[in-house]
């Protein structure tokens, strides 16, 4: 007899906003005059996403497995660490139910991509669009999450098939 068990993760993710970086959010390029400073492409939805899988699987963050200290890290895009730490958790026996994220900006706004973002994610992930969810808020102007960073937290949700 099979038993079911079920884990969550939660991420979080912030970058700075500076000029002359490209602004990538859930693997889609926006249109913007600033982009997120990192290591990687800085795509903060992704990384908190990597991070809520990672941890649901009991695998540590996304610095565990890809430091920005590691060259071979530099530039790389946020679509393939998802897809890589997709992989890790599968190889546990894991699969995603869903992921609910929320990304804090006051700009640019983010409704007119929400449904490339949700593609993207749902491609590499493998699993129904609508187990994604994607919220966009802005921090009301009190302090620099939305003016001078982009900040985004993400929870998951996976599943386990177990021998019981």
């Amino acid at each position: 007899m099979k038993n079911i068990q079920y884990r969550i993760g939660i991420g979080y993710d912030i970058h700075r906003l500076v000029s002359g970086r490209k602004l990538v959010l859930g693997g889609v390029f926006i249109p913007f005059f600033k982009g997120l400073f990192a290591h990687s492409d800085g795509d903060v939805l992704l990384h908190a996403i990597c991070d809520a899988l990672l941890g649901a699987a009991g695998l540590g963050d996304i610095g565990v497995h890809f430091p920005d200290s590691d060259k071979k890290y530099k530039g790389i895009s946020s679509l393939e660490l998802l897809a890589r730490s997709a992989n890790k958790i599968a190889v546990r026996g894991f699969r995603v139910e869903n992921v609910d994220t929320v990304l804090i900006a006051d700009n640019p706004k983010i409704s007119p991509y929400r449904a490339r973002i949700i593609n993207k994610i749902s491609s590499v992930l493998k699993i129904p669009k609508g187990s994604i969810n994607l919220k966009a808020t802005t921090n009301e102007g009190v302090g620099p999450i939305g003016k001078k960073a982009i900040a985004s937290y993400a929870v998951a949700l996976l599943r386990k098939a177990v021998r019981g």
